[in-house]
């Protein structure tokens, strides 16, 4: 297949097999100087995409014996300021993500202080160029890449000659790290970082990126032109560069999106779908109006030809489209039905118009609350509830306890509490209960009630910290028992992997895993449906199943989002969208129908939409 690709890219829709890859490429880069003699000079990353690959160097390390006792590390960036006991800073995370568990001596780590005074930075920046030319350069360089396409913290405007050196952060970075630092607001300004320069001298790069919500500076990084204001794209002249993505960022590449536009290809149903519905979009007409001139110009020829004219590709497609529309009469009826919500909000942002009608349907339902969300109540709502406690302590409405102490307890915690800082476990709880108290007043929106909730807290959410541990037999274990205990024939999954902090990937990973098991124990593989809406919407060309929502289905769905009201107007995790949730919900439903008006389908007022596995 050709592309328009300026850096050579690789991609597995495995986030492991990944991982593997460039930890296969660090360990050959590690034998082959080690048969000369020679350290190995590693130029390393922070942030969720690169732990894969340390934490497979950490496994060949204990498993297989693999030494780093000869490599030399230097890292991208630190914020600053930044003390580097901070669960923020990128000190500390290289330490608790990879060298405090492999053989390297401490005097080989290098890492930018964040805690130097500003009039010291330009001497430290320079001493840290000059480390990096005295241990002979660095040999391979691990990168990820920024919603700017900034590479190390070089935002747009970062020249091609930049040197290690302080900057100040784009609004879209500082928002981007808004749910590690609870608020943009709180995210620092400054950053130390390598320069784009100091990046390229490295004699081989790899970029890693994977997620949705990366594929359309991927694209831009890989196959634009290079460009001042995007830094990624320098890495386009260098001679040893490699995209490492999973297939959700590399979505936007056109050898994915638009494969017709570069290379000859095989038509099968799918991407005839595509393809028209593309076409559609791009002339301005319905499906039915496409002409055999539509085609020509716009390189489809050869798919007229497959079909043998116009009018018999537009009605396949056409055909193909409505069949995927079901309205409450085409959808599941008496039947065992499990919802994973990651979050407890989840469930009525991406599906709670399904929800109602599989209530309607006479569905055995069970909305299975995966996490506590604790994270993503604000202080203020639990200053709120301590204030509530209190009062019903002092008009001696609780009896026997000791409210009034322990909602001073979190009274005092809360006060001393700095941004990012770990609640304590009585806040953690405080938090927890609110979620949990508005999960189920949102079902009851649609027609469940408390006996339908059951919240799993599985134990990788549970450090009090935005970054989670990795999925564990626990977690597998208590989804699996679920499983056993219910007996689902059908199950939703989240399936858009892009929120924040990266739990919705996480928890897709438990759920996969204890179906795996559980079939294995000889049970039979339950219909599982993804869904999306807090994020991101399937694209109707993605879409397996269209579920038509009336104007009074859209209005119920979003009151039974309004009953999250710890997420109501300012969420705490809100990304880069400023709408609320249920605006989003509001907008995408509504815009999937749209879509199907615009293409020459039935008229609906919204829609939801699902992947069928």
């Amino acid at each position: 297949m050709k592309s328009l690709e300026k850096i050579p890219v690789v991609i597995s829709d495995d986030p492991d097999t990944l991982a593997t890859r460039v930890a296969d490429r660090i360990e050959a880069i590690m034998r082959e100087n080690a048969a000369t003699h020679r350290r190995t000079v590693l130029g390393l990353a922070t942030g969720s995409t690169p732990i894969g690959v340390y934490r497979e160097l950490i496994r060949r390390h204990r498993v297989l014996g693999l030494s780093f006792a000869n490599v030399v590390t230097f890292n991208l960036d630190e914020y600053w300021p930044m003390p580097p006991d901070s669960v923020h800073a990128y000190h500390r995370f290289m330490w608790e993500n990879l060298f405090a568990h492999i053989d390297i001596p401490a005097s080989q780590v290098h890492l930018l202080p964040g805690t130097i005074d500003r009039a010291d930075v330009a001497g430290v920046c320079r001493a840290y160029e000059a480390r990096i030319a005295e241990a002979g350069g660095i040999d391979f360089q691990l990168l990820g890449i920024g919603k700017t396409g900034h590479i190390g913290f070089n935002e747009p405007g970062s020249g091609r000659d930049s040197r290690t050196r302080l900057v100040t952060l784009d609004a879209v970075t500082r928002r981007d790290a808004a749910a590690d630092f609870f608020g943009a607001e709180n995210a620092p300004r400054e950053a130390i970082t390598m320069g784009v320069a100091t990046i390229l001298a490295a004699r081989e790069i790899a970029i890693l990126a994977t997620g949705e919500h990366k594929a359309g500076i991927v694209r831009r990084a890989v196959e634009g032109a290079i460009d001042l204001e995007v830094a990624a794209t320098f890495l386009q002249d260098h001679p040893r560069t490699t995209c490492f993505l999973d297939s959700a960022a590399a979505a936007e590449l056109t050898r994915n999106a638009t494969p017709w536009l570069v290379d000859e290809v095989s038509w099968d149903a799918a991407l005839a779908v595509r393809a028209v519905v593309w076409l559609s979009q791009t002339v301005g007409k319905a499906i039915l109006k496409l002409t055999q001139q539509d085609y020509a110009e716009h390189r489809l020829s050869s798919l007229v030809a497959v079909h043998g004219s116009p009018g018999a590709i537009n009605g396949f497609v056409f055909n193909a489209l409505g069949a995927r529309i079901r309205g409450r009469s085409k959808l599941h009826r008496q039947r065992r039905v499990i919802c994973f919500s990651p979050h407890p909000d989840d469930d009525v942002i991406s599906m709670g118009g399904m929800l109602r009608k599989l209530v309607e349907n006479q569905n055995a339902m069970l909305v299975a609350y995966m996490t506590s969300g604790n994270i993503a109540v604000f202080d203020h709502d639990v200053r709120r509830y301590a204030d509530f406690i209190t009062r019903l302590d002092r008009d001696q409405h609780i009896k026997g306890g000791n409210a009034k102490e322990y909602a001073q307890r979190v009274t005092a915690f809360l006060t001393r509490k700095r941004p990012g800082d770990v609640d304590s476990a009585e806040v953690q709880n405080i938090k927890r209960i609110i979620r949990e108290a508005e999960a189920v007043s949102g079902i009851e929106v649609v027609g469940l009630s408390a006996d339908n909730a059951r919240f799993l807290n599985l134990p990788f959410y549970q450090t009090g910290k935005v970054r989670k541990d990795p999925i564990g037999p626990d977690d597998v274990r208590i989804v699996r028992e679920l499983l056993e205990e219910f007996h689902p024939e059908v199950v939703f999954v989240a399936g858009d992997l892009s929120d924040p902090h990266g739990t919705h990937r996480m928890c897709k990973e438990a759920i996969d895993a204890a179906v795996t098991e559980y079939v294995a124990l000889g049970h039979p593989r339950p219909e599982i449906w993804l869904y999306r809406g807090a994020w991101q919407e399937w694209a109707v060309t993605d879409a397996t199943v269209l579920v038509p929502l009336s104007q009074e289905e859209l209005r119920l769905k979003i009151q039974a989002i309004f009953k999250h009201q710890s997420q109501k107007d300012s969420a705490p995790f809100p990304g880069q969208d400023d709408r609320e949730f249920w605006q989003r919900v509001q907008d995408r439903n509504t815009e999937t129908a749209a879509q199907l008006n615009r293409l020459g389908l039935a008229e609906y007022f919204a829609m939801e939409a699902y992947v069928v596995e």
